[in-house]
């Protein structure tokens, strides 16, 4: 793998975000056409509407399964900079931060982790604007 940088530090996963998702949606488009082309008969109206209905769960399975997968790494990512930040300063980090500014810290070498930390609570930077003051990048190959 490339050496880890903000350019390319998004994790896409062809085969999930490309692949299985336009299927789905292919699916379900292909469903509602089925269900629309089933009104007036009865004997196809059950079926076509229970795939319309699976095929809504899918698409909501495919969603939250990302995004459940995602808050277990957010809560973990939070301990894991509370506890480097414990480390270096023998403080936890500010209550100001956000989940979402603390995401960003995570890339921050440990070098310029606590100055970030600090300047991202006074000036309420956003997750991008820490992630784009980061010099010396921390890759993070594990993220979902």
């Amino acid at each position: 793998m490339a050496e880890q940088n903000y350019a390319n530090h998004t994790r896409i996963v062809p085969a999930f975000h490309m692949v299985l998702f336009g299927l789905i949606v292919l699916t379900l488009i292909g469903s509602c056409v089925n269900l629309y082309q089933s009104m007036g008969d009865h004997q196809r109206l059950y079926s076509a509407s229970l795939i319309v209905v699976l095929t809504i769960a899918a698409v909501m399975l495919f969603f939250f399964s990302r995004i459940f997968a995602l808050k277990a790494q957010d809560r973990a990512i939070k301990a894991e900079e509370n506890l480097r930040h414990f480390v270096a300063t023998g403080k936890l980090l500010d209550s100001r931060l956000t989940v979402r500014q603390i995401i960003g810290l995570r890339f921050a070498s440990d070098e310029e982790f606590v100055a970030l930390a600090k300047r991202a609570a006074d000036e309420n930077l956003t997750e991008d604007a820490i992630k784009r003051a980061v010099r010396n990048w921390r890759a993070d190959t594990y993220r979902v």
